[in-house]
């Protein structure tokens, strides 16, 4: 019995590997002209040290910041899938307690193309109006996403800015324009009765498009993207809206990546741990190809209506190093949270990222 399985594990391996397309980007398993599949993973090792703003002490935590198992590929002729776990801060102290596992499924959807102008996705993946909200965390030009770009996931029992429900996106126009329609779950009572969540979301490209679910955060010059977008997400009495800006070009001796978000939240009466804002986040890198660097500056502005309780900026400044791209890189950032009653705090982190997919 044992041979058998020794066996049957040979041959079926053998017959991924003999079966496994060519592609410069990933390992494609191949099962006929429609049926295909492959693998991935994103790991982040982080150092972090965060001052304490009151007893200016500092927090270290030498941690993973990501670890993610990745499937994908076609499952029919226009039918696509993708399937994402997480197990997020491994080892880092949170509320005194080393967080030891948080194993989660992150994303998991399927696509149907019926054309360019029409695409229907279903399942769990972002709900973000906002460009920065709708980023590939593989492929971010700082260490993290804006920190107010995902306020609404707590209260609207999001998955980390994930919720299950359908999408119509698509690209009309020779893809100068994309849209984006969704009906979310969004925060349920105990009979599930109420109201679901609906985002919506309108983009003009100048230039090219880019086309996934997740957008990129900097393709390091390979694409010429200009986009100028908005989006409005509602649910009962909540609703949030926002405008932004992308940038991502090759100059000169390099690449520059940018982009600027703002995002009002007001969360009513329905939810009312969000209380009315705006938001601000701005970040920009310049890539110096040759040397495979890319110094980065990062900009974020909170501030609450009525109050200044809660508001604050941060800031940060930081280095990219590119060593294979996005398969393999290492990043460092000083930052700066400065609310605007109390104390400022410093925050210094270092992350090495490993990427196949």
């Amino acid at each position: 019995m044992k041979k058998l399985i020794r066996y049957t594990v040979i041959a079926v391996t053998a017959s991924l590997v003999l079966n496994a397309g060519p592609s410069s980007a990933q390992a494609l398993i191949k099962v006929n002209d429609d049926v295909s599949f492959k693998v991935g993973f994103l790991l982040q090792g982080q150092a972090d040290w965060q001052q304490n703003a009151a007893t200016e002490s500092y927090a270290q935590n030498l941690f993973v910041r990501r670890a993610r198992f990745i499937v994908g590929g076609q499952l029919a002729k226009n039918v696509t899938f993708f399937f994402e776990t997480d197990n997020a801060n491994l080892g880092k102290v949170v509320n005194g307690s080393k967080v030891t596992s948080g194993f989660i499924v992150q994303d998991a959807f399927v696509s149907w193309k019926v054309g360019e102008g029409f695409i229907v996705d279903g399942g769990l993946f972002l709900t973000g109006i906002a460009h920065n909200s709708l980023q590939s965390a593989a492929s971010l030009v700082a260490l993290d996403y804006g920190p107010h770009s995902f306020l609404f996931s707590g209260p609207e029992q999001n998955v980390v800015g994930r919720d299950t429900g359908f999408q119509l996106r698509g690209y009309p126009a020779k893809k100068r324009l994309e849209y984006r329609v969704g009906v979310w779950q969004g925060n349920r009572d105990a009979a599930s009765r109420q109201a679901l969540r609906g985002t919506a979301r309108l983009q003009y490209n100048f230039l090219d498009a880019d086309t996934g679910v997740f957008y990129t955060g900097t393709s390091l010059g390979k694409k010429k993207i200009l986009a100028l977008g908005g989006g409005y997400d509602l649910q009962k009495d909540y609703k949030s809206m926002a405008a932004d800006i992308y940038f991502d070009h090759p100059v000169g001796f390099g690449a520059i990546s940018g982009q600027v978000d703002w995002i009002r939240y007001d969360g009513g009466t329905f939810l009312p741990s969000l209380p009315k804002q705006d938001v601000l986040y701005g970040e920009a890198g310049f890539f110096i190809s040759a040397a495979k660097l890319m110094p980065y500056g990062t900009f974020a502005r909170k501030d609450l209506a009525g109050t200044e309780v809660g508001d604050e900026t941060r800031w940060s400044a930081g280095l990219a190093v590119f060593v294979a791209g996005h398969n393999f890189n290492i990043k460092a950032a000083y930052g700066k949270v400065e609310p605007k009653l109390g104390k400022s705090a410093d925050q210094f982190t270092v992350q090495m990222q490993a990427f196949y997919f």
